[in-house]
């Protein structure tokens, strides 16, 4: 069997991260994927909106998905590589080179990125959509305001 490990956060599922787990699945016969916990994430700088529970259930529904593992830290890649046997280990190629000292190890791919979508994106989409409801609600407050 040609086991297959990717990591990732996987907030706000989309269409990009559905086509990598895809394309990452057909590289092998079983898929890991290693999901940055909520403590890691806040490590790095970044928060999640979906909760490490919530985002664990959804990726386990995907026929592409085998296995959802937590991702607790940097260090863990080599350990995950060995522990669970893996053959193939597959980031974005905006990760490309990082994780070069796994050829040691396993075989590295890097695959395409989608173009046109990202969490980072639709989180800053929202923020403009946001900051829109914010200015329409305040103009509203001092109507009414200006009313009565």
């Amino acid at each position: 069997m040609r086991k297959v490990l990717t990591y990732g956060t996987f907030d706000l599922l989309h269409k990009g991260h559905i086509l990598l787990l895809e394309r990452a699945a057909a590289l092998g016969d079983h898929l890991t994927v290693a999901l940055s916990t909520d403590e890691f994430n806040a490590v790095k700088g970044k928060k999640a909106y979906t909760p490490w529970e919530d985002r664990k259930l959804i990726l386990e529904a995907l026929s592409c998905v085998d296995e959802v593992i937590p991702e607790n830290d940097w260090d863990q890649k080599i350990r995950d590589v060995q522990k669970y046997d893996i053959d193939v280990f597959v980031m974005g190629d905006d990760w490309e080179g990082k994780f070069d000292f796994l050829k040691e190890y396993c075989q590295v791919v890097y695959l395409p990125r989608t173009e046109g979508i990202s969490t980072s994106k639709i989180k800053e989409d929202l923020k403009q959509i946001k900051a829109e409801v914010d200015k329409i609600s305040k103009k509203i407050e001092e109507d009414i305001e200006r009313e009565f």
